[in-house]
């Protein structure tokens, strides 16, 4: 930086009147707006001047006037690297960078022909949607819709099973769901060159940070299969790129261009939190800027409170009134087409399940109050919590008493089947004719008998065979006589005392009379003399918690009039209140497969570990997800170059050193452009460190879209200003050369690494005949 009191001078150039484009760069506040991008600047004797140019996407720029009597002012120096942006314009490189981003990802996208990674989920998800049936997954359902219509339009019949990672896709049709993934990755490109564009008014730092993306491997890999990562980086940079527009259109406020964007950012955020849960973090990008925007406004004088009411209202009606709606409709959309029971059912609750076309529960009548000698099963409200089951089987010798097994099964089954009791009454048959029906009442304590054992549920303080200091339930007695033990008060969640108890609507806690503990399933799986089914065990610790609460979903007792489940059915807003229960449970206990490599979010910036999608050894046809590695070193040595760029813009500005316009309008772009991407590049890595799920690698390209943007920004303004430093030949040939270098470097690196994205056959790295000899950097990396 200049010391204080100099200025930076540039020595004249030719003094030959040479027209071209020159893009600017942001403006300076509390100064004469500058010509926006694309303005057509003249270069006559040291003097730059505005010609025309679109503004606000398109629309002409009017010529600034000086007022009459005002003098003139001395003409800006010429701008070292002016002659870089000057050959066709913006939107000629827009188009060849395009080009370039759809033919690396469509380039031998049927290859391999077998599933690899993660299609054997989303794959098979799209199927569920061609073929009408639910299932559970833990991420919103816009993605895998997309994936189902991809499919659907493009001839695929959902029938290919995908059953693991390897199975040949033979005669389906796979191609139009790659093809629809590989055109939204493709279209990352467009829109980072767009959004830096518009960031820094510098076409050299638009074609850096697009250069960057098309060239990328791991970018290349992610864009090609059927994940829902490209889409939803797809609606992550559209919302990134629609609110940086609607940034640049502030000066005209509630025209039809400020509408257009600030609308087409509500919908790309409904768009990315409808993919994966982490589109919130650009929610919160796009909020902070909201936030930012609107104490900028405030500020302003000349804006009375009526106009504030209007901006206000604006931005509530298109980010969060609009955005709310789009997900919503996506959840009724998805509750609408997926009506025939399948492989998600056991996740969800009785009354969730009695709409599935196909499940047991769907257009059955049951009794709707519970009553004494009722048959009944009891399903756990944890997700994928099972029914209460006991069989014949023991518990083996040292695991507690030596009584039946209880556990919770997954699967309907005779064993399910239990019989409400009285807890002081042996003898009377609830079900004679003869006996009043007498309806089981909140606060009541009852008896639950096995029916094909006759034996009580019990429990006693004998330690749990998996879970410590929980107790073990078992079965105990003959014919339903047993002892004290088998004692439960039952409860209902939010019920009065002397209420009845509803069939699936319901929420029931069964208190152990004796010992206090609350009867609940733990979640983990018995070993083999426990049939692998899920451990049930009375926990002392009083919680509501859905491993602690059961409902009665199967109710059979002739003495009560049936009614159908119609009428027990949930509303829209309870099922969808509770699918996204289950989705942030399922997340939040997510755990590593056997032999699945995971990694650590340190690990993702210095690009320590990819993950093999396809192929094992020479053999197989292998494709490996890794960064282009010099990309993504010049991504991580930017993020530190960045950051003291911008220290030493800061500590200038606080001492008082006068800055040149030129120097001034750089530490804008570094400061304020730079400092919205930086933003983004922070909220879309730092949350995974808070994180308690698995964690994968490709859980880091968000991210990495913003550290690329964040380079092509930083380099382009550290080359100009090191331009400005040199006389006007030399400096342009510095940043005409050094941007063109880091380029040539980007595309060097990935003809070395680029059959890790497009298949390699043969010798593995380690072999000197492989074509990836020498190419193994880190002993991290396997391929």
């Amino acid at each position: 930086m200049p010391g204080e009191g100099t200025s930076l001078r540039f020595p004249p150039c030719s003094a030959a009147r040479t027209p071209f484009p020159l893009v600017l760069c942001a403006v300076v506040p509390g100064r004469r707006r500058l010509p926006r991008v694309g303005a057509r600047m003249t270069l006559a004797a040291g003097c730059c001047q505005p010609e025309s140019g679109p503004r606000c996407g398109g629309l002409r720029q009017r010529r600034p006037r000086r007022p009459a009597g005002e003098p003139s002012r001395p003409s800006p120096p010429p701008r070292a690297w002016a002659p870089l942006e000057a050959p066709g314009g913006v939107w000629a490189p827009l188009a060849f960078v395009t080009l370039l981003s759809f033919a690396s990802r469509f380039h031998r996208l049927s290859e391999p022909p077998h599933v690899c990674w993660d299609e054997t989920h989303f794959g098979k998800m799209g199927s569920y949607y061609i073929n009408r049936t639910f299932f559970f997954d833990v991420h919103p359902p816009l993605g895998k819709m997309l994936i189902g219509l991809a499919g659907y339009l493009s001839g695929y019949d959902g029938t290919f099973p995908f059953q693991k990672p390897g199975d040949r896709y033979e005669h389906h049709n796979y191609i139009g769901m790659r093809g629809f993934c590989a055109f939204l990755g493709s279209c990352l490109v467009p829109f980072s060159y767009l959004t830096v564009l518009e960031l820094s008014k510098s076409l050299s730092a638009a074609l850096l940070a697009a250069s960057i993306l098309i060239f990328d491997t791991g970018c290349i890999t992610l864009s090609q299969y059927i994940l829902l990562d490209p889409i939803l980086m797809f609606f992550l940079m559209g919302a990134v790129l629609s609110m940086v527009k609607y940034n640049s259109c502030a000066d005209r406020p509630f025209s039809a261009p400020w509408w257009f964007w600030l609308s087409l950012t509500g919908v790309n955020l409904a768009g990315a939190i409808g993919v994966k849960f982490v589109g919130l973090f650009v929610v919160l990008l796009v909020g902070l800027n909201t936030v930012y925007d609107l104490w900028e406004l405030l500020g302003d004088l000349s804006l009375s409170l009526v106009t504030l009411g209007k901006h206000l209202m604006a931005r509530v009606f298109c980010l969060i009134l609009l955005p709310v709606a789009l997900y919503t409709t996506q959840f009724a959309v998805h509750f609408a087409v997926l009506n025939k029971s399948g492989p998600g059912d056991g996740f969800f609750s009785s009354a969730f399940q009695s709409r599935l076309i196909g499940n047991n529960l769907h257009n059955v009548s049951v009794p709707e109050h519970l009553a004494y000698g009722s048959v009944i099963t009891m399903k756990n409200l944890r997700m994928a919590g099972g029914y209460l089951h006991s069989h014949w089987h023991l518990y083996p010798e040292g695991v507690g008493a030596r009584q039946q097994q209880v556990t919770a099964y997954l699967h309907k089954d005779l064993n399910n089947l239990w019989v409400i009791k009285k807890h002081d009454s042996n003898t009377a048959d609830h079900l004679d004719p003869s006996h009043s029906v007498e309806f089981v009442r909140h606060g009541d304590v009852i008896r639950l008998e096995h029916k094909e054992t006759s034996r009580n549920l019990h429990s006693h303080q004998h330690e749990a065979p998996m879970t410590r200091k929980h107790f073990q339930v078992t079965g105990y007695g003959i014919n339903g006589t047993g002892d004290a033990n088998d004692f439960w008060r039952i409860e209902v969640v939010g019920r009065k005392a002397g209420k009845r108890i509803k069939v699936l609507r319901s929420q029931i806690r069964l208190t152990h009379l004796a010992t206090g503990c609350i009867l609940g399933s733990s979640g983990k799986t018995l070993p083999k003399w426990g049939w692998e089914q899920v451990e049930v065990t009375c926990t002392p610790y009083v919680k509501e918690t859905p491993n602690a609460l059961w409902n009665v979903e199967d109710h059979i007792n002739p003495k009560l009039p049936n009614i159908s489940l119609d009428v027990l059915k949930p509303s829209f807003p309870e099922i969808l209140l509770e699918s996204h229960m289950v989705m942030i449970r399922g997340n939040s206990g997510l755990k590593p497969k056997e032999n699945e490599v995971t990694s650590k979010p340190w690990h993702w910036p210095i690009n320590y570990q990819g993950l093999r999608f396809s192929g094992v050894n020479e053999t197989d046809y292998r494709v490996y997800l890794l960064g282009n590695p010099v990309v993504w070193w010049l991504n991580l040595v930017t993020i530190g170059l960045y950051l003291l760029m911008v220290t030493c813009a800061i500590v200038a500005m606080k001492r008082g050193v006068q800055l040149t316009a030129e120097l001034k309008e750089l530490s804008e772009v570094l400061l304020h452009s730079g400092g919205k991407i930086m933003l983004g590049w922070l909220l879309h890595y730092l949350p995974f460190f808070m994180m308690g799920r698995v964690l994968y690698f490709h859980h880091y390209f968000p991210a990495m879209l913003f550290s690329s943007m964040l380079t092509g920004i930083t380099w382009d303004t550290l080359l100009k200003f090191c331009a400005g430093r040199l006389s006007c030949s030399v400096g342009r040939r510095v940043y005409t050369y050094g941007t063109l270098a880091l380029m040539l470097l980007i595309v060097y690196s990935f003809y070395l690494f680029h059959p890790l994205s497009y298949g390699m056959v043969g010798p593995m790295a380690s072999d000197p005949n492989s074509p990836m000899a020498g190419l193994r950097w880190l002993e991290s990396w396997e391929f």
